[in-house]
């Protein structure tokens, strides 16, 4: 009962620093299907993980990077939320408990690329998101988030002796598209269909960050077109209300 709490205290304390710093944009595709399921975005940012928390209301475990539970405090609060550790060359047992909570009814998110994204790009699709998905039989629910790059802060950070890379974003965009949901089937033994399934749902996820992130630069192309035909139009109001002022003095 109070792990639901806990978890929910964390959520509402998510969607209020999301709400607060950043300028969120949200567009769906459909609905999400049914739970149990599997959300897959990219990750360009450290705080990725927080924002997709606020996108449901019921408890999601997100699979994370395992050097951040080493952390004191954080790394209780995470596991006491139900999220996963995902230690570097011990994944499969990430995907164990990311299975094990998908048969039970819980639904999970996933980073593909299992790291942060380079600089205006993305990294390879790592084999976890079609494993999880054969072998579960969930749907996955790929996202596309975009964000502005120029506002991100790189750095390399110490967490137990061991060095981590940290992409902190504290205000502007972030838009989110969120896709359409897929079923995969086949066995998680054929190395090619994994290989297939991993860059498909890669590919979806690009394309839907870049549908973001048009979506971000239309609204900056229409705000400043805003702005301009305001600054037009201003020497006009100016000269109409010092003409109507000098009306009323004669």
């Amino acid at each position: 009962m109070f792990r639901k709490f806990w978890y929910h205290l964390g959520r509402l304390l998510s969607i209020l620093l999301a709400r607060s710093i950043l300028e969120l944009s949200i567009q769906w595709k459909s609905p999400f299907p049914k739970k149990p399921f599997i959300l897959a975005a990219n990750h360009p940012s450290t705080i990725d993980p927080i924002v997709v928390t606020t996108l449901l209301q019921e408890r999601i475990s997100v699979l994370i990077h395992g050097k951040l539970f080493k952390i004191p405090l954080v790394g209780r609060s995470l596991r006491f939320c139900g999220h996963i550790p995902v230690v570097y060359g011990s994944g499969q047992t990430a995907l164990d408990k990311a299975q094990e909570l998908l048969t039970s009814g819980h639904s999970v998110a996933i980073f593909p690329e299992g790291e942060i994204s380079p600089e205006g790009g993305f990294n390879e699709a790592h084999s976890g998101i079609a494993r999880l998905a054969l072998c579960s039989g969930a749907p996955v629910v790929p996202i596309g988030i975009y964000l502005d790059q120029k506002q991100l802060r790189r750095k390399i950070t110490h967490v137990d002796g061991e060095t981590m890379e940290a992409a902190w974003y504290a205000h502007g965009p972030y838009a989110m598209t969120i896709g359409n949901s897929l079923l995969f089937t086949g066995d998680v033994d054929d190395r090619a269909l994994v290989r297939h399934v991993s860059q498909q749902v890669m590919r979806l996820i690009i394309s839907l960050s870049r549908e973001s992130a048009q979506r971000v630069r239309a609204y900056n192309r229409m705000t400043w077109r805003m702005a301009f035909f305001w600054w037009l139009q201003s020497p006009m109001r100016l000269i109409r209300s010092l003409h109507a002022f000098s009306i009323q003095k004669v």
